[in-house]
């Protein structure tokens, strides 16, 4: 749209022939503040032009009073008005009952019952938007009184005779259907809004936006979309072949279901792509003629549900592999055992401490849900058997994963129980001292046994120490050594806090 620059002459003559028009017109701001009126209009309703000028329309004009029919014709007035703001186009008002407050010849002010017609037609400024609303007001108060008349002197039969050519009849008629239509116009509006799941028109080979609720603005970013084509409201898709199913909709007709498709949106506030997983719906919209005008979408975000099951799945797998593991430790628990104890009752009494040493571990991973243990809490349930007085740690808090703190959980139950039969922990004085440290990703841990019997060195090595030395080279991927001073076993244990898979 063009805007034309009047010049000073023109610009007068057309404010006199605004002015001079037998028509009462007003101008009013976006805020219902009267800008311009014309002699017509002032005439109309009694008033000069310095009491309107800058005033506020509703609170010159409240509809007759504050009691609810005029709350109700205030409210109908107010309706038009903004109608014109937000579609740019004109309304009418056909008839709307609407009391104003006059002066009388005496200076006295009273309320006088008065019927109008009103059209409002928006005025755009430079910047395309609607800048003024231009009333055209008609008086009808003298035909609507003359209807009440004919009313009170005939009956019914008569009066629908009467009426049925007559012009007021067939406005009030009008403006009633109109008034049911945008009724129920904005009641499915409102459910179309509100509705949860997202919905949104797209019209034409383009598929420019037409209306879109709510919940699509949220799934897309609360981007710009009415009057824009797809390509250029949400460019992203193009790509990912969105809008050649848009396309495949148009021209054959057919309505296209997705289900769990996954989709990149730029929908976070730096722009950065987000994958959503979508259900919905492509719906060929069709024209009187039966050709496809448009397409509806409508759909749900199931981002939520699709990712939970990916999790399900995931901890279904891991489970698999943790209870193979598992089962592979117990059978390899079993196997050394039984090789180091002939004696049927020995063999049970070992396997089942182990089987709880390993237990007791799992227990710390399930209250974790399986992330992880810190390793105080792995050596305090392996040794509390001996008394929390007996076991002396010493250490910053270090997080092991699960592969980790299995290992060391049997480490430390085969040190325990060794120190138990032969060590410190065998007579009432002896303590352990377990200290232990990180620097540069790796874990130092020594085991130092103090104030117990004099450590007499086996040349047979047991399975506890092979189960020692296996887990720390294969599980751990570290390195230990058994030192059997005078005064006491010393076990040192390095290992890294990140291992590489292999």
């Amino acid at each position: 749209m063009k805007y034309l620059e009047l010049s000073d002459v023109a610009a007068q003559d057309m404010a006199r022939a605004f002015d001079a028009s037998p028509n009462p017109y007003t101008l009013l701001t976006a805020d219902f503040c009267y800008a311009g009126v014309n002699q017509a209009y002032l005439d109309v309703v009694g008033r000069e032009r310095d009491e309107l000028i800058g005033r506020n329309l509703f609170e010159l004009f409240d509809g007759g009073g504050q009691d609810d029919q005029a709350r109700e014709n205030s409210r109908r007035l107010q309706a038009s008005f903004e109608r014109v703001l937000q579609t740019g186009k004109a309304d009418h008002l056909a008839l709307i009952h609407y009391p104003i407050e006059i002066t009388d010849v005496d200076g006295r002010m009273r309320i006088e019952d008065r019927y109008w017609s009103a059209t409002h037609t928006p005025i755009r400024g430079a910047d395309g938007k609607v800048a003024y609303i231009l009333q055209h007001t008609t008086d009808i108060t003298e035909l609507q009184n003359l209807r009440k008349r004919v009313l009170g002197d005939r009956d019914q039969a008569t009066v629908a005779d009467l009426l049925s050519s007559n012009v007021l009849a067939r406005a009030e008629h009008l403006q009633s259907d109109n008034l049911r239509l945008q009724s129920e116009r904005n009641r499915l509006l409102d459910i179309f809004m509100q509705a949860p799941g997202f919905i949104a028109v797209l019209t034409g080979p383009d598929f420019v936006f037409q209306m879109h609720n709510e919940a699509y603005a949220e799934l897309t970013g609360h981007r710009a979309l009415n009057g824009r084509p797809v390509v250029e409201a949400l460019p992203e898709i193009v790509a990912q072949g969105f809008l050649n199913l848009l396309s495949q909709v148009r021209e054959t007709g057919e309505t296209f279901e997705g289900h769990a498709m996954p989709v990149q949106l730029g929908t976070g506030p730096d722009g950065a792509m987000r994958t959503r997983y979508l259900d919905f719906v492509y719906q060929p919209l069709r024209d009187g003629q039966g050709d496809v005008a448009g397409v509806f979408v409508q759909g749900h975000d199931v981002t939520d549900v699709v990712e939970a099951g990916n999790r399900q799945k995931l901890m279904i797998d891991e489970l698999n592999h943790r209870v193979k593991n598992t089962l592979a430790t117990v059978q390899s628990i079993a196997m050394q055992t039984a090789r180091t104890h002939a004696d049927p009752e020995t063999f049970a009494e070992g396997f089942q401490a182990r089987l709880m040493s390993l237990s007791h571990t799992h227990n710390l991973l399930t209250r974790t849900h399986w992330e992880g243990a810190e390793l105080a809490d792995i050596l305090t349930h392996e040794t509390e058997a001996h008394g929390s007085t007996r076991i002396l740690p010493n250490g910053p808090a270090v997080y092991l994963d699960p592969a980790q703190a299995l290992s060391l959980g049997m480490i430390l139950h085969e040190l325990a129980t060794n120190a138990a039969k032969h060590g410190a922990l065998k007579s009432g004085d002896g303590r352990v001292l377990v200290d232990w440290s990180v620097k540069d990703g790796q874990v130092s841990l020594v085991w130092r046994e103090i104030d117990g019997p004099p450590v007499m060195v086996s040349e047979h090595r047991g399975f506890g120490s092979r189960l020692v030395e296996r887990n720390v080279r294969h599980d751990l991927a570290g390195q230990s050594r058994f030192d059997y001073a005078p005064d006491g076993l010393i076990f040192s244990l390095t290992f890294p806090l990140e291992r590489t898979a292999s």
